[in-house]
């Protein structure tokens, strides 16, 4: 019985190693499906929010922000324009520039980070240079709820620590809401806002459009090839096993 001769003293290391190549191949497979559950959930979320009316941000009260990722929010209040910072390396249409983070602060004392939008980086290389684009106040913000970034992506490279005896960082890698607030002087809350783009606005800084992807992309084709992985190595082998037994002398 093949069975047998998979488990004899010859055939053994092979018969194992075969056993766990096609037990990754299987966990890969259920890492796919996991996956795409995550995408499903994802994109079922972002369809909910979507669905919502605008969030009225300054009559909403005490609400789970962090949980209203994508949905529209509108607010008005005043920008603080000596507290707002710069992302760096962000492009558009081919220009390096910046997008410029700018606290929102609201008529009962909280405030929000708004991503005003993109900004070239020549002439803007110190926040002085951001005083360019001070706004009228009292402005009304129409965008969309973001959360930030609070762990470093994978290849990206980390915001510096505070040097000892330095207060803030005008310039971040991402935005990472909770340690921008900490340089803040006020309470500010732990989301931001995406503004909303402009038709034909080439003024900066320009809002830009948020690029989502709701397709359940290439997880089920992938999870169905790692299957099809530990299949051939589980149903292969054995056949594989008897041919060569058959043709020993």
């Amino acid at each position: 019985m093949i069975v047998l001769h998979m488990f004899r003293r010859r055939w053994l290391p092979t018969t194992l190693l075969v056993i766990a190549a096609a037990a990754v191949c299987v966990r890969l497979g259920l890492w796919q499906l996991d996956r795409l559950e995550q995408r499903r959930a994802f994109n079922a979320h972002v369809l909910a929010m979507r669905a919502l009316p605008p969030l009225e941000l300054n009559r909403s009260g005490e609400r789970d922000l962090r949980a209203m990722e994508y949905r529209a929010v509108v607010a008005w209040g005043t920008f603080d324009f000596i507290h707002q910072v710069a992302l760096r390396n962000q492009y558009h249409q081919g220009r390096l520039g910046y997008r410029l983070l700018t606290p929102l602060r609201l008529s009962d004392g909280r405030a929000i980070l708004v991503d005003r939008g993109w900004i070239p980086a020549e002439g803007n290389e110190h926040p002085e240079g951001w005083m360019r684009y001070r706004e009228a106040d009292p402005v009304e913000v129409q965008g969309v709820i973001r959360l930030g970034v609070s762990t470093t992506p994978l290849g990206g490279r980390a915001d510096p620590t505070l040097a000892p005896g330095q207060a803030r960082l005008d310039f971040w890698n991402f935005p990472n809401v909770e340690r921008i607030a900490a340089q803040i002087p006020y309470p500010v809350l732990p989301v931001y806002i995406q503004m909303n783009p402009m038709p034909g606005d080439e003024e900066p800084p320009i809002p830009l459009p948020i690029e989502i992807e709701l397709t359940e992309g290439p997880h089920l084709g992938y999870a169905v090839q790692w299957f099809l992985f530990a299949a051939l190595f589980l149903l292969g082998y054995p056949f594989l096993l008897r041919k060569r037994i058959a043709e020993a002398p």
